[in-house]
């Protein structure tokens, strides 16, 4: 998978480190921090509600399968996405 921040750098016609500085200065977090906040909010969205599987909430909030979902969630939330 290509990093979300070599991509977006890109774009900016900046390197990566001077994009994830300038990121952070601008919104307070790091570009991956600020992404995975975003797709946890989207993943407790669509948990709560939608009737899609795990496997679909992960294909649609940026992970590559359930199991990539549920470690980041837990990760970050503290509970497992089924609670």
């Amino acid at each position: 998978m290509r990093s979300p921040v070599r991509s977006l750098a890109r774009v900016a016609g900046l390197s990566r480190s001077s994009f994830a500085a300038t990121f952070k200065s601008i919104i307070g977090e790091a570009p991956l921090d600020y992404l995975t906040c975003w797709r946890m909010y989207r993943a407790k969205t669509l948990l709560r509600s939608t009737d899609l599987g795990l496997y679909e909430i992960a294909a649609r909030v940026g992970y590559d399968n359930d199991t990539a979902l549920s470690r980041a969630f837990r990760r970050h939330e503290g509970i497992a996405p089924g609670e």
